[in-house]
């Protein structure tokens, strides 16, 4: 038995949320703020025994944060259950419990927490007449969370994400439309406290390692008196006999000493001096309290390590915090394996991102070893060392949406052949792709390298500022990577980078001309075709798709780079390839000629002596703002980041006027108005368009107006 989707509805940051999990091990990844611990909050206010008064609880906060009214919706968290086994225990928990109801053994079961408004709260909406929204809000405004109540439910047939249904079952507040059924069926059947799904699973949950040491210190959180405990109720009595009497005799010896007699004699006689015979206590004993209970003797003992070969071997708060980080895990990974021995119906760990502090090598030999028979093993990570020992179909990825969150399986609908290839490539750049907010994708390593360098330096922002992870596929092979990016899979941003390779000569053959020539124009030729036809199957691979979009090179890069407009720039690295002082002079010569067929030749022959990506460097480090971004560039990135924040827009803007300034382009006077201006902007009294026509008169005449031209 398995948990086969989770689905979450107005519940923290999740305003309707479907995860789909598997057999086995199932990685959840995700930024900071995604959601991931509310996540594992959600299947524990279900699953976990120790959460249970937690889920009569719930509050307000409980509530999504986009909710405009909290008052009288529902908060729904639902676990699908999938290969219920046969066992009649089993089969009887779920038939009177979550089973949805067949005439066969109950094979898929549906169990569900609802916190809904009280039986006479719905009466009152129920009553209210369609469009009364003056009858609902005064409604409303008596709603209090002591007006609310906890239910576990199953055998439920309700898909609970479906707004729809969601409207049917728990009303249209926009329109003020109820149902009259204020007990809908479709909500299941509600599960009394005796047959809770918690008490008949083994399931254990690893925080996430924050203090690990803090953890051993508190006796209700040591992960080791735990392990003692659970085997402490396991020791015959014929066994703790001797041990108790050994107690019960240290106890006897420790009083008895001299010492403590002395002092028990003293004590007795100051309070007689003090208070006299009559107010003094009748008897004072000074007694050792060495329990003789086991799971008490079991208090005493700690845990010692020894990490070096030195033979030495200290308390957990000598470790380093890796190794105290993997000693805590081990621990709660041996308590879960002690509690699985125990149950019989389904088996769950849960583990909250078990990387901090260990090593990369750690991370993924430890996590390529955990499995365990019939258990399902669900983790959060923010460890892309951990990340590659997930078979991407096992995968589900949080993302922001604004104030929500939002749950994408990258494996959906993709064929065995498409999954494939992705969990190849993913296994080397998996870091950026899947971690990403927003992505682009580019061929090789003059982008990856360069790319990065041009858009920091004219824009004044990184792309990491933007949310946008450039990734380099290391060929032309788009498709398979890209296809991740889709309504039904990954609902993130996508765009590609590539080349057309158009020819930078006239191809035409010319009779008696050098063979080196005639060779240069049928490679020319054949890159142009096959350039061509890249692009016919880009274009359409992309169509349809909102998530996706192409942007081409004419030529290639470094071609482009100098067509955008940086000849100069380009020219300043020629003392860099060439020693030859006739040679550094033809080049420069034809690297400023602002024809096509010279600089291109030239800049390729560069490249290609020196190496893409090396002479991709060596670029790089003359480069600065005066540099021109060519156009497909910054629209591929400002595909892939839709918007800018107030403050992007204002950053962006104070850093051209700076460069403009101090590169004696404008007076202070004119960069003064300009940051009035952008201030009035940053503080709401200017709009964006107001903004964009006043930066037109300080910036004449720069680029920034035309990256910026369709960017909101």
């Amino acid at each position: 038995m398995h948990i086969s989707k989770l689905s979450v509805v107005n519940y923290r940051n999740f305003a309707n949320t479907t995860l789909v999990l598997s057999k086995g091990v199932n990685t959840i990844i995700g930024e900071n703020g995604s959601g991931k611990t509310n996540l594992f909050r959600a299947i524990r206010l279900l699953l976990d025994d120790n959460m249970v008064r937690a889920a009569f609880k719930l509050d307000e906060s409980d509530f999504h944060r986009g909710l405009e009214q909290w008052r009288g919706h529902w908060i729904i968290i639902s676990l699908e259950f999938d290969e219920i086994g046969p066992d009649e225990a089993i089969q009887a928990l779920f038939l009177h419990g979550a089973g949805v109801i067949g005439d066969a053994a109950v094979g898929r079961a549906t169990y569900n927490l609802i916190f809904r408004p009280k039986k006479e709260v719905r009466l009152k909406l129920a009553s209210l007449d369609d469009g009364d929204l003056a009858g609902l809000a005064a409604i409303r405004q008596a709603i209090t969370i002591a007006d609310y109540e906890t239910l576990f439910t199953g055998r439920s047939e309700a898909n609970f994400g479906n707004e729809v249904v969601y409207k049917s079952l728990v009303g249209d507040f926009d329109n003020c439309v109820f149902s009259g059924e204020v007990d809908d069926p479709r909500i299941g059947s509600r599960l009394p406290v005796f047959l809770s799904v918690s008490q008949e699973v083994s399931f254990t949950f690893i925080q996430a390692l924050r203090d690990v040491v803090a953890e051993f210190h508190n006796n209700r959180t040591n992960p080791l008196l735990t392990l003692l405990k659970s085997k402490s109720g396991e020791i015959a009595p014929a066994t703790m006999a001797p041990i108790v009497a050994q107690v019960l005799a240290l106890n006897n010896s420790i009083e008895a000493l001299e010492d403590v007699q002395t002092v028990r004699t003293d004590i007795r006689d100051t309070i007689k001096d003090a208070a006299g015979e009559t107010y003094s206590p009748s008897s004072l004993s000074i007694k050792s309290d060495l329990s003789d209970e086991a799971d008490k003797l079991f208090q005493s003992l700690k845990l010692f390590v020894g990490e070096s070969a030195e033979g030495y071997e200290g308390g957990i708060h000598e470790l380093s915090l890796g190794g105290a980080n993997l000693i805590f895990l081990t621990l709660k990974l041996l308590e879960f394996k002690y509690q699985k021995a125990h149950q019989s119906i389904a088996n769950f760990l849960v583990i909250e991102e078990p990387e901090a502090h260990i090593h990369t090598h750690i991370q993924k030999t430890l996590f390529d070893r955990i499995a365990y028979d019939d258990t399902q093993i669900i983790y959060s990570t923010h460890s892309t060392h951990i990340s590659e020992v997930s078979s991407v179909q096992n995968v589900n990825i949080l993302g922001r949406r604004g104030v929500a969150c939002e749950a994408y399986q990258p494996a959906t609908g993709l064929s065995p052949s498409e999954i494939g290839n992705i969990q190849r490539y993913l296994d080397a750049v998996r870091s950026n792709l899947l971690f990403a907010k927003s992505v682009v994708l580019v061929e090789g390593d003059a982008e990856e390298i360069l790319i990065p360098i041009l858009f920091k330096k004219v824009v004044g922002l990184s792309l990491d500022e933007l949310g946008v992870s450039l990734i380099n596929i290391r060929s032309t092979g788009f498709q398979n990577v890209a296809v991740l990016f889709h309504d039904t899979r990954i609902r993130k941003r996508c765009s590609i980078i590539t080349d057309l390779d158009a020819a930078i000569v006239d191809t035409t053959p010319i009779p008696g001309e050098p063979e080196a020539e005639a060779k240069f124009k049928a490679k020319c030729l054949a890159s142009q075709v096959v350039g061509a036809a890249r692009k016919v199957a880009l274009d359409a691979f992309a169509n349809g798709n909102d998530w996706l979009s192409v942007h081409y090179a004419d030529h290639t890069l470094e071609v482009d780079f100098i067509s955008a407009g940086n000849g100069r720039q380009m020219a300043s690295i020629v003392p860099l390839v060439y020693t030859q002082a006739a040679t550094k002079a033809t080049a420069i010569a034809e690297l400023m000629s602002g024809d096509k067929a010279q600089y291109g030749r030239r800049v390729l022959t560069m490249a290609a002596n020196q190496g893409k990506g090396w002479f991709a460097i060596l670029l790089g480090e003359h480069i600065n703002h005066k540099t021109v971004l060519p156009g497909y560039i910054s629209k591929a990135i400002f595909f892939a980041r839709e918007s800018l924040t107030v403050e992007l827009f204002f950053n962006i803007y104070s850093y051209r006027v700076k460069c403009a300034l101090s590169g004696g382009d404008i007076p202070q006077a004119v960069a003064d108005v300009a940051t009035a201006r952008l201030n009035a902007y940053r503080q709401g009294t200017l709009d964006l368009v107001a903004l964009k026509a006043a930066m037109g008169p300080a910036l004449r005449n720069d680029q920034i107006h035309a990256i910026l031209a369709d960017v909101e």
